[in-house]
């Protein structure tokens, strides 16, 4: 779709959307889909959800922004809720989860300072995406999205995902290391999932060695995996965690949590934010959460993602060309053996939205509030897709 007064950084597919009910969305024709994207995982309670739109109205009719130089009290109450829910201690709000973890990055950096470590060092993933700031983007763990953006920042050393070894090969050989920064269930790296007691040697790793441990979990966070946090699965506390995307419902809002010895590293002057938290982005979040942590909400997750997955599985788990089905919760990743782009703008014309990443990774990400019923419409479209393409590839 040409858009000549917008720089040309996106390929957008051929479709305007309109307005939004639930899990569905329409476009300017009054096709409906459903959505099994949720704007990249942002759309947690779906379209239009009363609370939130309750919310934004009522505050909008209210105050939108003050700054940062005055108390805002939707601010603290999205807080202490955030706090309550995740046994963190205080919160800093920005306007994405790029600037979260870049609030995260500077986080270790003074903390490296506070050990009389001349340049901290992050150890990052490989795979990893955290963003697209030269700070985040050099953290992330995809050459092609930092092409032609360099000189990168210095300060990061990359370790392969899941591999506590090659951690402590790290600390066992460089005395410069902060913090740790890992996504609990890589995204845009293409669904992968950590082994199960990694978190847990990754905590004394770094209890041993002094570094913080931070979690970014911009894409797992707010009930996505079937806990408040994809921490929650295990028994650690991490010093950092970084969370967005689902947090606002599509209000841009980004927060970075801190624990224990991290959270009184800012001191006033350290870090700040023109929007960050403002009232009504935090009068959005606030009712996400309460909504998130009412009626079961978040063990519905976990239910509906084990009904999604089941149903993949006994529907693609014999096609020699699937290679995977991982994720957890309502965040799932089914890998083919060859790319599989085409495969999203197959879906559109017959009604649903989904996303491919890493180039083989069909990625679901549907609203948190789909049902059983919305679930097989869902495998109805995307699985004979699926299984067709395995023909179509072989004939490329």
């Amino acid at each position: 779709m040409a858009q000549p007064a917008l720089m040309n950084t996106y390929g957008r597919l051929p479709v305007t959307f309109t307005r939004g009910e639930g899990v569905r969305l329409f476009d300017t024709e009054g096709k409906r889909y459903l959505d099994g994207i949720s704007g990249i995982g942002v759309n947690a309670l779906g379209h239009a959800h009363p609370a939130v739109t309750e919310a934004i109205q009522t505050q909008a009719a209210q105050l939108l922004h003050t700054s940062n130089l005055y108390s805002v009290q939707k601010q603290s109450e999205l807080a202490e809720a955030l706090c309550a829910v995740s046994g963190m201690d205080n919160v800093f709000f920005s306007n994405s989860g790029a600037e979260a973890n870049e609030a995260a990055i500077k986080l270790a950096r003074k903390h490296g300072h506070n050990r009389n470590i001349d340049i901290p060092h992050v150890v990052v993933m490989e795979q990893a995406f955290h963003g697209r700031t030269l700070a985040t983007l050099t953290a992330s763990g995809n050459r092609k999205i930092q092409a032609g953006f360099e000189p990168l920042v210095r300060g990061f050393i990359r370790a392969p995902f899941g591999d506590i070894a090659a951690l402590e090969t790290i600390a066992e050989n460089n005395d410069s290391v902060a913090a740790v920064l890992i996504e609990p269930i890589q995204g845009e790296g293409g669904i992968h999932t950590l082994p199960p007691e990694y978190l847990s040697q990754l905590r004394a790793l770094c209890d041993k060695h002094d570094w913080l441990l931070m979690l970014d979990e911009v894409q797992t966070g707010n009930g996505r995996t079937g806990k408040y946090f994809a921490y929650q699965h295990s028994d650690i506390m991490p010093d950092v965690v970084v969370t967005a995307k689902g947090l606002g419902n599509g209000v841009p809002i980004g927060a970075c949590l801190a624990h224990g010895k991290a959270a009184s590293l800012f001191q006033p002057g350290n870090h700040g934010s023109t929007f960050g938290g403002n009232p009504l982005v935090c009068a959005a979040g606030l009712a996400v959460v309460n909504t998130l942590t009412s009626n079961n909400a978040i063990e519905q997750v976990a239910e509906s993602g084990r009904y999604l997955v089941a149903g993949l599985k006994e529907q693609l788990g014999n096609a020699s060309h699937v290679k995977g089905i991982r994720g957890q919760g309502l965040m799932i990743g089914i890998e083919l053996s060859t790319p599989c782009a085409p495969l999203v703008g197959q879906a559109l014309e017959k009604g649903l939205l989904i996303n491919v990443t890493s180039e083989r990774v069909v990625r679901l990400l549907p609203p948190l509030i789909i049902n059983q019923q919305e679930i097989d419409e869902l495998l109805s479209i995307l699985c004979p897709l699926i299984l067709a393409w395995a023909d179509q590839s072989s004939a490329a």
